[in-house]
């Protein structure tokens, strides 16, 4: 099968943001966990650091899937490949 340049063009996209969330997952899991454990104060009676792995990196992996669904299901409408309502 011969892609077109529509798909990709497509295809090229979906790629970029996944690239892009991707390293926002890993700055997220491993850079601010690295960088926090200097953080030394406790917060609600545990270490900050390890709230910020926790609590706040769970927060940003919600975001990033959200965002990815939402951007996928334009990006499908765009280039006519969505779900129809069958």
């Amino acid at each position: 099968m011969q892609l077109t340049e529509k798909h990709k063009e497509y295809w090229s996209k979906n790629l970029r943001i996944t690239a892009i969330l991707m390293a926002i997952w890993f700055v997220v899991t491993y850079v601010v966990g690295f960088l926090a454990r200097d953080l030394s104060f406790n917060f609600f009676g545990w270490p900050f650091s390890f709230w910020m792995a926790a609590q706040g990196a769970l927060v940003v992996y919600v975001v990033i899937i959200w965002y990815y669904a939402r951007y996928m299901n334009r990006l499908d409408l765009e280039y006519g490949v969505h779900e129809g309502d069958e």
